[in-house]
């Protein structure tokens, strides 16, 4: 009967999670990648309706749920940070449902904004702008609600013990994905809300 338990090598020395979040994670930064490389070359070619586009935003929304994200995120590192410490399983799992709060604000001020946005007629089939718009940020919304999946699954297996110093592999793959969801949206709130 074998154990499984993380190399102790110095954490400087090791790549924290799984390789294979890492790999699906630059695939998925790749995706995110080739459809804002759309949106900016739809952007050169059609200048006024991606301007106008933009003003039918409110940035304030946006930087709302830019902290709500990068909050969520930095909850999520601290608990990592906890458990590898041993400091307790019970603050780690807060620490997840904190950013599972968070989260959790992200999709309500998002589903507001679609729902003004529909509103108001500015649909997918509006214009170009609306069009890579909503699937963008529709393609994120979709990754925000698998990190929240993950999120809650990572709070219940440490409720349950399956985390400690030496065996963070785990949390610590669904933390990385939750910073590529971070990531992603530091990236299009500027190139969506901010940036002619």
């Amino acid at each position: 009967m074998s154990i499984s338990v993380e190399p102790a090598l110095p954490a400087g020395r090791r790549l924290p999670g799984d390789l294979a979040m890492w790999f699906f994670i630059l695939a998925e930064l790749a995706v995110f990648g080739i459809l804002i490389l759309a949106f900016a070359v739809a952007q050169a070619l059609q200048r006024d309706v991606f301007q106008a586009g933009r003003q039918a935003l409110d940035a304030s929304i946006g930087l709302g749920l830019t902290l709500c994200l990068l909050t969520a995120g930095g909850c999520a590192a601290l608990a990592v940070a906890r458990m590898r410490a041993g400091r307790g399983r019970g603050g780690a799992a807060a620490l997840l449902l904190a950013a599972l709060a968070f989260a959790s604000g992200y999709v309500a001020l998002k589903l507001g904004e679609y729902h003004h946005l529909a509103g108001s007629g500015l649909g997918l089939e509006h214009d170009t702008f609306f069009t890579l718009y909503w699937i963008l940020t529709g393609f994120h919304f979709l990754h925000v609600l698998l990190g929240m999946a993950i999120l809650g699954w990572m709070a219940w297996r440490c409720r349950a013990g399956a985390y400690g110093p030496g065996r963070c592999t785990g949390m610590e793959s669904g933390a990385l994905y939750w910073h590529m969801v971070d990531l992603v949206w530091v990236l299009l709130f500027p190139v969506v809300y901010l940036l002619g």
